[in-house]
């Protein structure tokens, strides 16, 4: 969702190709071409095949410049990055290992207690975000960047 949502404010046409995860999907010899991984999403661009969700913001962002959405600056363009890696490893981890335990895993592989030790991790990195947000309208700058749309899903 993190990269439709962006490819819908840069206005591109794109051709959606669901993947069932759950019905093994994409464990299957063609999607395994494009992502060895067997994750979603994967950007098919011309001969370009790119995967990580930040990543492909990030790409299309770049490709896109009239959409201003990498900042101008070297260094406000560094602290896009940290907060993007931020957003990705530091919150939405946890997230993710909560809704593993929680749903996605198999009943006899969730571990219960990893929910609660997930959600603290979670909480204490969301509160650092909010003391860096505290009268700032844009988490970098003072325009949107893929930050703001990265952190706006993750949030989510």
């Amino acid at each position: 969702m993190r990269v439709i949502w962006l490819m819908n404010e840069l206005g591109l046409e794109y051709e959606l190709h669901p993947v069932d995860l759950l019905a093994g999907e994409a464990q299957r010899e063609g999607f395994i071409a494009l992502n060895p991984a067997a994750k979603v999403p994967v950007l098919v661009d011309g001969d370009l095949v790119l995967t990580e969700s930040a990543a492909i913001q990030l790409y299309l962002a770049e490709k896109h410049p009239e959409a201003a959405l990498i900042p101008d600056s070297l260094l406000d363009s560094a602290q896009m990055h940290r907060r993007i890696f931020f957003l990705v490893t530091e919150i939405e981890q946890p997230l993710w290992r909560i809704a593993r335990h929680t749903f996605v895993y198999p009943e006899n592989q969730r571990l219960p207690s990893d929910i609660e030790l997930a959600r603290q991790e979670c909480v204490k990195m969301v509160r650092v975000l909010e003391r860096h947000m505290e009268g700032r309208e844009y988490i970098v700058d003072d325009r949107p960047s893929v930050a703001d749309f990265n952190g706006a899903y993750t949030l989510d």
